[in-house]
């Protein structure tokens, strides 16, 4: 009977501990495709942009503008007319990966406050660095989709 009970709870305890390590979980997230080819280089993924220039949030996988009207956070596929003159690539962008920074924007203007009116980085419109050919608004997508189309064969 202590032998069965012995076995038992090894392979419970084997149970328990296979069952923990399972929740381990590792995650390389990748959105590089996804990306505007205004972003800067240097990221596999970006969740949120923050543009100091005019304290406006980019999601990213919503493909949206964040940015102050009338009081409100409203989320938009444009930028308002009153940044009409903004150049959105040559614009210092600050990548952000948490959720909702525009909730903490005070801690985010002045964190980056310093960064307006700088122009010195590089977007992956004019990145040569083919992983960035994957993004279709990419001058060099076409590269790209020939190398894969070369690959599947």
């Amino acid at each position: 009977m202590k032998k069965t009970i012995l076995i038992v709870a090894l392979l419970m305890s084997g149970f328990v501990f296979q069952t923990s390590s399972a929740q381990i979980k590792f995650g390389i997230r990748v959105n590089i495709g996804t990306q505007p080819v205004w972003g800067p280089v240097g990221y596999d993924y970006v969740e949120y942009y923050y543009l100091p220039d005019i304290d406006v949030f980019y999601y990213v996988p919503g493909h949206q503008y964040i940015y102050m009207e009338r009081g409100q956070w409203v989320f938009r596929t444009y930028l308002p007319a009153r940044y009409n003159n903004y150049d959105i690539y040559n614009g210092y962008k600050v990548v952000i990966n948490e959720p909702n920074p525009y909730r903490n924007a005070d801690t985010y203007r002045s964190q980056y406050g310093g960064y307006r009116g700088r122009h010195d980085q590089e977007n992956i419109r004019n990145s040569h660095d083919s992983r960035y050919f994957e993004n279709k608004n990419h001058p060099q997508h076409r590269e790209w989709r020939q190398n894969n189309n070369r690959r599947d064969r």
